[in-house]
């Protein structure tokens, strides 16, 4: 599969999506709203949940299905809002010593007037940097678009997973190729150029896993997750903080 079938992949409508991992996955879901600044925001779905009777925090992108639901929740862009429902949740988490799975399709934050006016830029960056130094497990997975900041503010996480036909970008070939090229059909040359694909990112240790879709997907995420939380969880709080922060500063060496 070329770069750019690999991006319309991760945008089929028929992709699973995030908020059904939550129904397929996790048991006794308890949904919660609400940043305490300034309201809700549809575009990420936050709460409380069991894994195979663990305590977990969810925090998922929900772009939704029909117009009506993708309209309400912003096509999965989420607000500033949204970015401080989901530290909040990771703060609560934290005190109660849960820890949290991040499920991730987004074309990126909402970059509207509104947005920037509450704070989108500083909510993102609070997030990068919060998410850095919890003390408890976080994985993050990208199940069909990770779009630029939007996505990063969510993956900050001991463990980042892909599944196979998922992209993960700081830009979209479209928008890659109207800056560079100043010519949105040039985005098949921006898509080979971005390297975005699951494999080229496995490849430069941006991610850790890739999982691949096929009939048994969401029931390999439930192993895996169950497997790998196990594994974090018996890593002191410094040893986790110290092994995450030198993930990411060896990407790029």
């Amino acid at each position: 599969m070329s770069a750019i079938e690999n991006v319309f992949k991760s945008r089929d409508k028929n992709r699973i999506s995030p908020v059904e991992l939550i129904d397929t996955i996790f048991t006794d879901f308890f949904e919660m709203h609400g940043d305490r600044k300034f309201g809700d925001d549809l575009a990420i779905k936050c709460g409380i949940a069991r894994l195979d009777g663990m305590p977990v925090s969810v925090i998922a992108v929900n772009k939704g299905k029909d117009i009506k639901e993708k309209v309400a929740n912003n096509f999965g862009s989420p607000h500033p809002e949204g970015y401080r429902k989901a530290l909040r949740i990771m703060k609560q988490a934290e005190k109660f010593n849960r820890p949290v799975i991040c499920l991730i399709d987004t074309a990126g934050a909402y970059c509207g007037i509104g947005a920037e006016e509450r704070g989108q830029g500083q909510a993102i960056a609070d997030n990068l940097c919060e998410m850095m130094r919890l003390n408890i497990p976080v994985i993050s997975i990208l199940t069909g678009e990770g779009g630029s900041g939007g996505a990063l503010a969510l993956a900050v996480a001991d463990e980042v997973w892909m599944l196979k036909n998922a992209i993960y970008s700081v830009i979209s070939p479209e928008g890659c190729a109207s800056i560079l090229w100043k010519d949105s059909k040039k985005i098949e040359k921006a898509a080979n150029s971005l390297k975005l694909t699951s494999d080229d990112l496995l490849s430069f240790k941006i991610i850790d896993k890739i999982i691949n879709e096929d009939d048994d997907t969401v029931n390999n995420i439930k192993i895996q997750l169950i497997e790998k939380l196990k594994e974090l969880k018996t890593k002191d709080k410094e040893t986790l903080k110290q092994d995450r922060y030198n993930k990411f500063r060896r990407i790029g060496y």
